[in-house]
């Protein structure tokens, strides 16, 4: 009687286990459809919890989560979700998601200012941005977060140009405010780079004034390798007393540019009007990137003073204002020199 009892019990035992494994296979391989590409994990839950909200949505039945409070006995490390913003994988189950959420990887998203726009427009990328904590509403508080260092003269009175045209990544409920900073910060260092590894004898006296010119050949060539042509460009004319008259500083300083400048734009009076004023501008005119700070600190050398659009992207560079004319009645005029 007791032989046959153990007996019993003991194919109990297997065929429990047996059905508790069947379960948990069976559990493993349970759907959950979430429809939205990311899911956030609010502070404080726990896998049960989610178990009970799938199960509320339809998702998972009551024995569902029966299986899962053993499942989590045996695999305890699955119980301690992590909050935060998770991507949806595709054909995910109820575990594959508790694995993921307990593993902390949160989803990365990402940002990315443009080289040639103004902080303006970068303004607008940053508050277009998904799952960030807008807490920048105009440019003038990203000009209060710089930490412009003390021994680079006075901090600059305008944002335009101080943060660093990159791609920088977040994870959800980031503040707005944080991805500035870091974009401040990779400007300064390189700024910095770019100042220390400057050539001699540049007309340029400052890190800041670097910083302009950088943002003077960044609006003026998107080519790599136009760009420290265009800066020597800038810096013979400099050299020789020549005002720079670039097409991008006269657009910056119009409120009302319509799209094509006109002879009444180019007498504009404004402060960035390189048409009227010698020198550079009193501040940057865009974002800039690393390639635009390197033609800056390391110009060509050339005896080029004058440049013009081929309206392919390229330009035609000239010595002399004669050839000047005659790329500008070719490629702008359209006439030809015969």
């Amino acid at each position: 009687m007791i032989k046959k009892l153990f007996v019993f019990l003991v194919l109990t035992a297997i065929a429990a286990v047996l059905l508790l494994s069947y379960g948990f296979k069976q559990l493993e391989q349970r759907p959950v459809q979430l429809t939205a590409p990311y899911f956030t994990v609010p502070a404080g839950s726990s896998a049960r919890g989610l178990c009970q909200q799938w199960l509320a949505e339809g998702q998972l039945n009551a024995v569902d989560c029966q299986l899962l409070r053993l499942y989590l006995k045996w695999q305890p490390q699955l119980a301690k979700v992590r909050q935060g913003t998770y991507q949806t994988p595709q054909a995910a189950t109820l575990v594959s998601l508790l694995r993921l959420f307990a593993s902390g990887e949160v989803a990365q998203f990402s940002l990315t200012f443009i080289d040639g726009e103004t902080v303006q427009q970068a303004l607008a990328r940053l508050q277009q941005a998904e799952y960030l904590q807008q807490d920048i509403s105009n440019t003038s508080q990203i000009l209060e977060l710089l930490s412009w260092p003390a021994g680079w003269g006075a901090k600059p009175q305008h944002p335009e140009g101080l943060l660093f045209a990159d791609t920088y990544f977040y994870t959800a409920n980031s503040a707005a405010s944080e991805l500035v900073k870091r974009a401040q910060q990779a400007l300064l260092r390189q700024l910095d780079l770019a100042w220390q590894q400057r050539q001699g004898e540049l007309p340029i006296q400052n890190r800041y004034q670097l910083l302009i010119m950088s943002s003077l050949i960044e609006k003026e060539s998107g080519l790599l390798a136009e760009k420290p042509l265009v800066s020597s460009v800038f810096v013979n004319r400099l050299n020789s007393n020549m005002r720079l008259q670039t097409d991008p500083t006269v657009i910056y300083g119009l409120t009302d540019y319509s799209g094509r400048i006109t002879y009444a734009d180019l007498r504009n009076p404004h402060p960035y009007n390189t048409y009227r004023h010698h020198g550079l501008p009193p501040g940057p005119i865009s974002l800039v990137g690393t390639s635009a700070l390197q033609a800056a600190a390391q110009p060509d050398v050339s005896d080029y003073f004058y440049f013009v659009s081929r309206g392919d992207g390229a330009h035609v560079f000239s010595e002399t204002l004669e050839q000047h004319n005659a790329a500008v009645r070719k490629y702008i005029l359209g006439k030809n020199n015969d």
